[in-house]
């Protein structure tokens, strides 16, 4: 199923949402990129530029990105994540799942596009969190005050337009 398929499965409330993101510590980006035209990329210079979550990068193939080490899937962190943040195909979803709840993470996110209700029924029957097709940098900015037209932190706490000199 994809994001534009019927969808019968109802997601956590922005109140909910936000308060994952407060009881998270860790984050484990799976299908993390270092090729800055990744959405994956831009999400994890994100997090670990204006967060103070603990990021983990995982990929099979890639061994540094953004001067971190990567670790080939999650049962090799040297913790559980609290989340697992997903950049991976819809096929790939059920395999991360399992790998999810092996390792007791507490937290499924899919990121925007990605939609599995198998997935999430099964998350949730292991006594996960889910959230699905949705940003997690997206989210925090939007709930931290960072997050502007375009998607950047312009640093102005401000409810009025700027005005252009």
């Amino acid at each position: 199923m994809t994001a534009t398929a019927e969808r019968t499965w109802v997601g956590p409330s922005a109140p909910e949402r936000l308060a994952i993101l407060r009881r998270t510590r860790s984050i484990a980006i799976v299908g993390a990129s270092d090729k800055p035209s990744r959405a994956s990329y831009f999400v994890a210079t994100y997090l670990l530029s204006s967060t103070p979550y603990r990021v983990y990068f995982v990929n099979p193939v890639a061994k540094e990105i953004l001067g971190r080490p990567v670790y080939p899937s999650l049962a090799d962190l040297p913790e559980a994540p609290d989340l697992v943040d997903v950049f991976r195909r819809h096929d790939d979803l059920p395999q991360v799942l399992e790998e999810t709840v092996a390792v007791g993470a507490k937290t499924l996110w899919l990121q925007l596009g990605s939609w599995h209700e198998d997935v999430a029924r099964g998350a949730e029957a292991a006594g996960l969190e889910v959230v699905m097709d949705r940003c997690v940098k997206i989210e925090h900015a939007r709930f931290h005050g960072g997050l502007h037209l375009a998607g950047f932190n312009t640093g102005v706490i401000s409810s009025r337009r700027q005005v252009r000199a």
